[in-house]
C-alpha cells in the first residue's frame, strides 16, 4: 500500500502531460502510485499515459471507453487507488519540486488527519508563478490538527480537489464523489471540509495551477450554468446531515461570491445567457 494515490485526469492536454508527469515520478518523495485516467482522450494522451506506464511501474492508466468529464474520471481513479491518501492533480498542472515530501513530513508531524489542505501558485504562460493570495488560513499558528469550527476561515481558501490530501478511509466511510459537469469541485470539497473530524495545513506551495487559454473557465459556454446544479447538490448534502446545518449561513455567503464571479467574469457566460444566469 502506497503513501499516496495521485490521480490524474486526462483530457485534451498532450501538450502539458509530460510535465505533469515527470512532476509526479521526479519527485523526492517515491512511495506513490499514479493513476493517470484517460477520458477519451481524442488526441494523443492515452499513447502519452501508456509509454509512461510501459517504463515506470508506479503508473497505472484507465481508458474511459466515453468521455464523462474531469468528475467521473476522477472518480474512476479513486476506484482504482490503493494508497493511505488521495491527491488529485489536473492533467495540465504540475507538482512543485519536493511538494510530496512536505506533504508527507506535515501528515506525520500532525497525526495523519483525514485531509490535509495546502498552498498553490498561478502559473502564467512564461511559466512565472505566483502564489495565491488567500494564505493565511494555511498558517501552522494554533493546534493541529483540527476541525473546521476551530478554523472556519479555511473555507476563504479556492474551494478545488487539487490542493487537499484525503484519507482514503474517510473518503470511503463518508460516500464522498465527484458529480459530471462544470464546478464538480463545489459539492465535492465543501463536504471533505465539513465532515473531516481531523484537519491540517502547510502553508507551502505544492502546485502549480496552470492558467491558459483554453481551459474551462476561459471559455464561453453555457455549461457554466452547471454551477447552479453544484450548489443544489451541496445544499441537498446539508439537507440529508442536519448536524451540519449551522454552516448553511456560511456556504450561502460563498455560493452568492461564487455566482458573482461566474457570472461578471468575462468569456464565461456566454451573451445568449446571460439572461437566464441572471434570472436563476
Amino acid at each position: 500500500m502506497p503513501r499516496f494515490s495521485v490521480i490524474v485526469p486526462v483530457h485534451r492536454v498532450q501538450a502539458y502531460l509530460h510535465q505533469c508527469l515527470e512532476s509526479v515520478l521526479t519527485q523526492s518523495f517515491t512511495d506513490l502510485e499514479l493513476i493517470a485516467v484517460d477520458d477519451c482522450s481524442p488526441d494523443a494522451c492515452g499513447a502519452v499515459l501508456d509509454e509512461f506506464a510501459a517504463r515506470d511501474p508506479r503508473v497505472r492508466v484507465v481508458h474511459l471507453p466515453v468521455n464523462g468529464g474531469l468528475g467521473p474520471a476522477r472518480n474512476a481513479g479513486t476506484a482504482e487507488a490503493t494508497g493511505d491518501y488521495l491527491i488529485y492533480l489536473d492533467g495540465d498542472d504540475t507538482l512543485a519540486p519536493g511538494a510530496l515530501r512536505s506533504i508527507a513530513d506535515r501528515l506525520t508531524a500532525t497525526g495523519d488527519p483525514e485531509v490535509l489542505v495546502y498552498g498553490f501558485a498561478r502559473a502564467d504562460w512564461t511559466g512565472r508563478a505566483v502564489p495565491d493570495e488567500v494564505r493565511a488560513p494555511l498558517a501552522h499558528d494554533g493546534p493541529a490538527p483540527f476541525r473546521l469550527a476551530d478554523r472556519p476561515e479555511l473555507l476563504r481558501v479556492l474551494m478545488v480537489a487539487w490542493n487537499k490530501a484525503c484519507r482514503r478511509d474517510f473518503v470511503a466511510r463518508e460516500g464522498l464523489s465527484f458529480p459530471a459537469g462544470y464546478y464538480e469541485d463545489t459539492p465535492w470539497t465543501y463536504p471533505v471540509l465539513l465532515t473531516a473530524r481531523s484537519i491540517a495545513t502547510l502553508d507551502r506551495v505544492c502546485v502549480h495551477y496552470r492558467q491558459r487559454p483554453g481551459s474551462i473557465l476561459g471559455t464561453a459556454d453555457r455549461r457554466h450554468l452547471d454551477v447552479f446544479d453544484q450548489y443544489d447538490r451541496l445544499f441537498a448534502f446539508l439537507d440529508r446531515r442536519p448536524e451540519l446545518d449551522c454552516w448553511r449561513p456560511a456556504l450561502y455567503r460563498r455560493m452568492v461570491d461564487h455566482l458573482g464571479t461566474v457570472g461578471t467574469r468575462p468569456g464565461r457566460v456566454p451573451r445568449g445567457c446571460r439572461r437566464e444566469f441572471w434570472r436563476r
